[in-house]
């Protein structure tokens, strides 16, 4: 019998060689193949929520469903509550709308152009022979699409004081003598939230309305008009007027479509938008490019200080002085990048009356007014 401690002498040399023969097998195999499991899940999640699935996969989803909920209560009659008009405003359209920006500004194949803008053009019935070049492979890309130019002779221009400035539906036009004035029949926007603090005026009445007006026999008539996607995107002087005072507001993005206009009170006054004021024959003269969905933005070509649907908070507020800047009746005074709406306000006689109603189509350089034709005579 070998003594212990010879014994204990040896297990030094024993243990490292029986190690592995006497190490047994790892217990509760299953629990590892449980975590690798959990880290797999947790990988194919991260995939799911990056910035690049969001892009690709939640936003276009996202928009699939939006625009098939929108058709069917459209085709139903579907009463809108506040709390879902609450959420479509939660909806980050600045962050999708520069998205779109960039996508409708990237150069597409030759070889697909025809395909892409045909297919556009039966969607939204756009007429190409009014087009400057009715080629659709010589537009490089979508945006280029959008901004085509009216070839010569495609619009006449009126010699009435006060044209249409656009393509597009009238939303609503008449007399604006109060504070609150609508955008469509039943709902209201406020004159002062739209325009801001009046700052261009020395006149100071006993209300906002009142500041405005520059001869007291005078009234404010309203015309808005919304441009179509199928609809010629750039925009004209309605008259010859100075501007001289710029305001911009960096708001929201929502859609300005009539049958949105009609769910939302003070829409007009929530987007982003470019004001400008100015004087015309009559006195007190704007007019605004109200941004929507998808506008990459909004062009002036006079103003090419200006820039829209940039990164920032929306309540943001930019103001320039443009001295005084003259502009000729049916002169080029924009684009949008998409349809969007023109809101003109302007000092008038009582007695103008708008050609034509809420619903009607107008055209570039159509006369505004009937009383405007007895005018010219």
């Amino acid at each position: 019998m070998f003594p212990p401690s010879r014994i204990r002498g040896c297990l030094p040399v024993i243990n490292p060689l029986f190690r592995q023969k006497l190490r047994p097998h790892r217990p509760f195999r299953q629990t590892s193949t449980l975590h690798n499991q959990t880290k797999a899940s947790q990988i194919q999640k991260t995939k799911w929520m990056n910035l690049r699935s969001i892009i690709t996969r939640w936003v276009p989803l996202g928009s699939v469903i939006y625009v098939g909920w929108c058709y069917i209560r459209a085709s139903i009659d579907y009463e809108v509550s506040k709390i879902e008009i609450r959420f479509y405003e939660m909806f980050p359209f600045r962050v999708t709308s520069r998205l779109w920006g960039r996508i409708a500004a990237c150069e597409l194949p030759i070889s697909l152009r025809s395909f892409v803008y045909g297919t556009y053009v039966k969607m939204f019935n756009v007429n190409m022979n009014e087009a400057a070049i009715p080629d659709l492979t010589y537009y490089k890309s979508l945006s280029a699409f959008f901004t085509r130019p009216l070839r010569d002779g495609a619009r006449f221009i009126s010699p009435a004081p006060c044209v249409s400035p656009c393509d597009g539906v009238v939303l609503n036009c008449g007399p604006a003598d109060t504070d609150k004035i609508e955008q469509v029949k039943g709902v209201t926007y406020s004159l002062e939230e739209f325009l801001g603090d009046n700052k261009w005026s020395k006149n100071k009445g006993t209300s906002y309305y009142d500041s405005l007006i520059i001869n007291k026999d005078n009234i404010l008539h309203q015309c808005i008009i919304y441009l179509a996607p199928g609809d010629y995107h750039r925009f004209h002087s309605p008259c010859d007027w100075t501007s001289t005072f710029r305001r911009h507001f960096s708001g929201k993005l929502l859609s300005v479509n009539p049958w949105m206009a009609r769910l939302i009170p003070g829409l007009f006054t929530m987007n982003e938008r470019a004001v400008y004021v100015g004087e015309w024959k009559y006195g007190f003269f704007s007019m605004a490019a109200v941004g929507a969905t998808n506008v990459g933005s909004i062009e002036i070509y006079k103003d090419p200080h200006l820039q829209t649907n940039t990164k920032g908070k929306r309540n943001r507020i930019n103001e320039q002085d443009l001295g005084q800047l003259d502009i000729k009746k049916g002169e080029l005074f924009g684009q949008f990048n998409m349809g969007s709406t023109i809101i003109l306000l302007f000092e008038a006689p009582k007695d103008f009356k708008f050609e034509f109603s809420a619903g009607d189509k107008v055209l570039v350089g159509q006369a505004l007014s009937m009383a405007s034709k007895e005018q010219m005579r």
